[in-house]
């Protein structure tokens, strides 16, 4: 019986309707970049310090001594959360003392900012930290806001491949595109913390349906030459040109709410898309939707001016296609053995702690040294040479090392910035940039090397239960960023040892580059540590058949 491939091959590999369905499915993606990472910038924390009302009756000398000053990171600011009792200085400043002079200032009792704070507005105009003063002691809900955003992409996680196999690709792509841009425009009405944090999560939960569904619609509609590149070129640059979009909006718009309304409305330019994107032809198939699936194709030949015959799909292949039956899997298979259940764990662990390194570099570049813009910019621009290196890599060479490589990089350059003196503000940001570059390259690989893993009737199961991983790796994240806080290296050296450390797990992997993908359980690679050992080698056709089948997922 011939497969779906071989039915469509007529219709070409590059044609006119192949190139519109990769370029809008990845545009599609646009969005998803800026509004997966708009909390750096609706969540930003400029520098403040305790307001001292006029009503406080103080000289100006003791107004401009009311705050404590504190040492941090080697140089002395102002205190951000205490101030001098303003009822004692008050009382000081009526009997004309001089602070300093007549008055060790260090002796004086303090108290927390008991009137508000004042926030310099040099880099925001106001974010959501200065409109409901989520500093001092309500500053772990900066973090919890990025935090309860990914428990939302976990959420999503979860139903959207439930739901497209329920209701269709198309349907759920546009669903999904409207849930996060309609809560997205919600949120700018919020009247306070809770009610934005609450639409933030369903506006994560509609972000990461929004990217699995384009990606296995595209997956589904192109053909295996055009496949690899849409699942990983295509879908991750236009996620980076998205991130890259988001600093150039908040540079010009430094007010939140302002800034998610410019987010918010390039959402609409996806309706349009809905008349340009057809649904899955492989889905109409699979619940009996003969006719509208050959209609597709028809309309998809007629574009690429390709003759196509009057009868597409063969009845009796399409018969004895449902008729098949595919051998029922739990998750419990993926620890059936130690070999198995020692694949798995690891394959977690490397999931997860990819998945902080990325976004814990991404979240923080605002705050590095210099310009929070340009660093954001420059964090999303690096993402592209870093897919690019990703799938040249792919091509050529061995998985495990290639990942571990780019990790130990990436691990390597975070733990020397801690003995970068404080002046060299440009070689910090270097190595944060050269570290997110390593990081983001082996998070692209993952989705292929954990598909080669596994055999074929636990493979969408394994990348499923990794991917979940990473989300949590997602969530935990911005309490990386948070360290910083109390050190300014500290997240750095905690992200760069925990990404050395990943690496040096992942070359314990066993090897699957070249290796025939396995089709059982019993068939899986042995756990073999630095040792390839002998492997079977196959042909270049089935090589590339194997990608073929790994980037359906």
């Amino acid at each position: 019986m011939r497969d779906y491939e071989e039915v469509t091959a007529f219709l070409g590999e590059w044609g006119p309707f192949q190139r519109l369905i990769f370029f809008l499915l990845s545009a599609s993606i646009i969005p998803n970049g800026f509004n997966g990472m708009s909390v750096v910038f609706l969540a930003g924390t400029p520098e403040h310090r305790c307001l001292v009302p006029d009503t406080a009756n103080l000289s100006s000398a003791w107004r401009n001594h009311s705050i404590p000053w504190v040492l941090q990171d080697g140089r002395r600011v102002p205190h951000s959360c205490r101030r001098y009792r303003l009822d004692t200085i008050a009382n000081l400043s009526a009997l004309g003392l001089e602070p300093g002079l007549d008055v060790d200032l260090e002796q004086l009792e303090q108290e927390n900012c008991l009137d508000g704070w004042e926030y310099q507005q040099d880099v925001y105009l106001s974010t959501i930290v200065t409109e409901w003063d989520l500093v001092c002691e309500n500053d772990w809900k900066t973090p919890l806001t990025a935090s309860l955003f990914f428990v939302g992409v976990l959420m999503g996680s979860f139903v959207s491949g439930q739901l497209s196999d329920r209701f269709g690709r198309k349907n759920i792509l546009f669903t999904t595109m409207a849930v996060q841009t309609g809560f997205s425009f919600l949120q700018i009405f919020s009247i306070n913390w809770e009610m934005f944090t609450v639409l933030f999560v369903i506006v994560g939960m509609g972000q990461i349906s929004n990217y699995v569904v384009a990606f296995i619609l595209g997956t589904e509609i192109l053909g295996k030459s055009v496949r690899i590149i849409f699942s990983t070129l295509g879908v991750c640059t236009f996620f980076a040109i998205g991130y890259m979009v988001l600093p150039l909006f908040a540079y010009f718009i430094r007010d939140w709410r302002m800034l998610l309304l410019a987010l918010t409305l390039p959402g609409l330019l996806c309706v349009p898309l809905w008349w340009f994107i057809p649904e899955s032809p492989r889905w109409l198939i699979s619940q009996g939707r003969v006719s509208e699936a050959e209609e597709i194709i028809q309309k998809a030949a007629i574009k690429n001016s390709i003759a196509v015959p009057a009868v597409v799909f063969d009845p009796m292949e399409l018969q004895e296609l449902h008729s098949s039956k595919q051998p029922k899997v739990f998750i419990l298979d993926l620890f059936r053995t130690r070999n198995i259940a020692t694949i798995t764990m690891m394959s977690v662990l490397l999931w997860m702690s990819t998945s902080v390194g990325y976004f814990a570099l991404s979240l923080d570049a605002p705050n590095l040294h210099g310009d929070a813009y340009l660093n954001c910019f420059l964090s999303a621009l690096i993402e592209v040479p870093a897919y690019f290196l990703a799938w040249l890599l792919l091509r050529t060479l061995p998985r495990r090392y290639i990942i571990a490589g780019v990790l130990f990089l990436g691990g390597g350059v975070l733990l020397l910035i801690q003995v970068v003196p404080a002046d060299y503000n440009f070689l910090s940001i270097g190595l944060v940039m050269l570290g997110k570059f390593g990081v983001t390259s082996a998070f692209s690989m993952l989705y292929v090397f954990t598909a080669e893993l596994y055999p074929t009737q636990v493979r969408n199961m394994a990348v499923g239960i990794t991917s979940m991983a990473s989300r949590v790796g997602s969530i935990i994240a911005p309490y990386f960023v948070y360290l910083g806080a109390y050190n300014r290296v500290l997240p750095y050296v905690v992200m760069g040892s925990l990404t050395v450390l990943i690496g040096i797990v992942t070359l314990f992997f066993p090897e699957s580059f070249g290796v025939k993908l396995p089709e059982t359980l019993e068939q899986m690679q042995k756990v073999k540590g630095f040792r390839c050992g002998k492997e079977s080698r196959v042909s270049v056709e089935e090589e590339e058949n194997s990608k073929v089948q790994i980037t359906a997922f």
